[in-house]
């Protein structure tokens, strides 16, 4: 079993930066796939990034590339979102999300067992 616990959200204006956090419990935390989903209000979930185990493998929603970067430090059991350039349209509450077997990377929310409770980024014109 796995816990995942976000943080660094919250209301900041267009071009601003946040950095988000999701801080995992639970073992084996070195072979899980992890990344970042996000949902806006009245909208569907979405994916937005996702590095594998090695972190030898990316991937990035189009509307983030370039913006967004990916990251984890697996001696801190720690996967980070650093969010450049904000734009209102990346309001949404973010979600980290975590796969066991994590040897590729996966964009499909139906691929990831564990979830946190979300962290809401505001993003102000």
């Amino acid at each position: 079993q796995v816990q995942l616990v976000e943080s660094g959200g919250g209301s900041v204006q267009a071009g601003d930066s946040l950095r988000l956090s999701c801080a995992a419990s639970g073992r084996t935390f070195s072979s899980y796939a992890l990344a970042w989903f996000r949902q806006a209000p009245g909208k569907e979930r979405e994916f937005v990034a996702t590095i594998s185990w090695t972190a030898s493998r990316f991937a990035y929603a189009d509307s983030v590339k370039g913006r967004f970067t990916i990251s984890r430090d697996n001696a801190k059991n720690t996967v980070y979102l650093q969010m450049n350039s904000l734009k209102p349209e990346d309001t949404a509450v973010y979600y980290c999300a975590a796969r066991p077997a994590g040897y590729n990377i996966y964009t499909d929310s139906h691929e990831y067992a564990y979830w946190g409770q979300g962290t809401q980024v505001t993003v102000s014109s």
